[in-house]
C-alpha cells in the first residue's frame, strides 16, 4: 500500500461514518464543498470502525456490536449495497471444561494486511486481543502469539477496565516493506512491536511517560491513544498519547515529547493523530482537556485542530470556521482522518454527532453533517479509478 499512499487523489471523496447507532456515508462533490448523506445502514447497531480495502476499492468491514446478538463483523463487497456477516468473527478457543475463558466485548479495530497479502485483515478487540483472517474478513483466527504470549494477563493489565470503554488493541499497523512487521497499541498496556508476524512482541515505550503509574519509566503499561506509521517512511512513527503527543525515528528506538512545543494553555493531550499522506513531517492533532480530572472536551469550550509541519517542533492552530466558545467537543481515537487529495483534505467527528470537513489541510472548516449519533469513527473510502 506504500505505492498507493504517495498518488494525490482527486475528488470527489467518500467518508465512512461508525457510530454509536449504526453506519452512515457522506460523498462529497469534486471540490469537497458539498456533501451528502447515505444511511443509517445497521440502524441500532453499534458500529465501532467502517473500513474500505484500499487494494480492491470495493470490500467494506464493519465492526459491530448490539445489545442481544453481541459483537460481529459484516462485509460487502459492492461498496455497501448488501452485506454478510462474517462466517466466523473474532473470538477466543472454548475453553476447557471447569476453565474460565476470555471472551470477546468487541471488535474494535480492523486494518487491512499488506499489499502482498490481498485478502489478509488484522483485527483488535475488547479485552486486548488481535485477530487474523486470510479470507478478506470472513473467517478470523486468533494471533496467538500476541493472545497467549506469557505476559499478555501483564502487558494488557488483565482484569482492569480503568479505560472509560475498557481495555482495547487498537492501532494496529503493518510496514509496507515487511508484513511480518507489525506495531499495536493497547490501551491501556503501551506499544508493542513484532517482526515475525505476530509470533513474538516486544515493548516500544522508550521515553514515553506514564505519569499514572507508580514506576518511574516503565516498560510497558503505558496508554498510547493511537498510533501511526507513515507509509512512505515507515521508521517514522507517531503517538497521541493519555501523556502527551510523541514521535519516534525507529532507528532510534526513543519516542520524543514533541507535544511540549504545544502552547501551555492548551497542552497535548487527546484521542487522534493523523499523518499527511505525503509529508512524514506533518500531523494533525484535536487537543482536549487533559486536567487531573479528565474532562476529554475542547480546552475552554473553543475547539481546534492543531497542526506541525516540522516534525513537532512547532504546532499551529486551526480553527476558522469552528466555533468560537461554548463548544465543549469530544473527538474520539478513530473519528478523525485525512484524503489523499491536493490540497489535503482533513475531516473530524464528535461524540455529539457532527461531521467537520477541512478541504484545505486544516485552513477552514464547514460542518458536513449534524445530528449523527455519538461517531466512534471517521475513514475515507480511497475508491480505485
Amino acid at each position: 500500500m506504500a505505492n498507493e499512499a504517495h498518488l494525490v487523489r482527486s475528488g470527489p471523496v467518500v467518508l465512512l461514518v461508525g457510530t454509536r447507532k449504526g453506519v452512515f456515508i457522506l460523498h462529497s462533490d469534486a471540490d469537497r464543498r458539498s456533501w451528502s448523506l447515505d444511511g443509517p445502514h445497521f440502524l441500532g447497531h453499534l458500529a465501532y470502525h467502517v473500513v474500505l480495502d484500499p487494494r480492491d476499492g470495493r470490500t467494506l468491514l464493519v465492526a459491530s456490536r448490539t445489545g442481544h446478538l453481541g459483537p460481529s463483523l459484516f462485509r460487502s463487497t459492492d461498496l455497501g449495497k448488501t452485506w454478510l456477516e462474517a462466517s466466523s468473527p473474532p473470538a477466543f478457543p472454548k475453553a476447557a471444561e471447569g476453565e474460565e475463558g476470555r471472551a470477546v466485548h468487541h471488535t474494535f479495530w480492523l486494518e487491512p494486511g499488506h499489499a502482498s497479502e490481498r485478502d489478509v485483515w488484522y483485527a483488535g478487540t475488547s479485552p486486548p486481543a488481535l485477530f487474523r483472517s486470510h479470507d478478506a474478513g470472513d473467517t478470523w483466527s486468533p494471533v496467538s502469539g500476541f493472545n497467549d504470549h506469557p505476559m499478555w494477563g501483564t502487558w494488557t493489565q488483565e482484569g482492569d477496565d480503568g479505560t472509560p470503554d475498557g481495555s482495547l488493541l487498537h492501532s494496529i499497523n503493518v510496514d509496507p516493506r515487511d508484513p511480518r512487521h507489525l506495531y499495536i497499541g493497547l490501551s491501556g498496556g503501551g506499544v508493542f512491536e513484532s517482526v515475525d508476524g505476530g509470533a513474538d512482541w516486544e515493548p516500544l515505550n522508550k521515553g514515553c511517560e506514564a505519569d499514572f503509574n507508580p514506576v518511574p519509566d516503565p516498560e510497558y503499561g503505558h496508554d498510547p491513544h493511537c498510533l501511526r506509521l507513515h507509509p512512505l517512511a515507515p521508521d517514522v512513527l507517531w503517538q497521541q498519547n493519555h501523556c502527551g503527543i510523541y514521535r519516534m525515528e525507529r532507528p532510534r528506538g526513543v519516542w520524543d515529547r514533541v507535544g511540549d512545543n504545544m502552547p501551555r494553555a492548551v497542552g497535548d493531550i487527546g484521542f487522534p493523530i493523523e499523518l499527511h499522506p505525503r509529508d512524514p513531517d506533518t500531523a494533525w492533532v484535536f487537543p482536549m482537556d487533559g486536567s487531573d480530572v479528565w474532562p476529554r472536551t475542547s480546552p475552554d469550550g473553543r475547539p481546534a485542530v492543531y497542526v506541525t509541519r516540522d516534525a513537532g517542533q512547532s504546532w499551529q492552530r486551526r480553527d476558522e470556521g469552528l466555533p468560537k466558545e461554548k463548544a465543549w467537543l469530544t473527538v474520539l481515537r478513530q473519528a478523525m482522518t485525512v484524503d489523499s487529495c491536493d490540497p489535503v483534505g482533513v475531516y473530524f467527528g464528535t461524540t455529539t454527532g457532527e461531521i467537520w470537513a477541512s478541504p484545505d489541510e486544516g485552513g477552514s472548516w464547514t460542518c458536513i453533517a449534524r445530528n449523527l449519533p455519538h461517531v466512534f469513527s471517521v475513514e475515507v473510502a480511497d475508491l480505485q479509478p
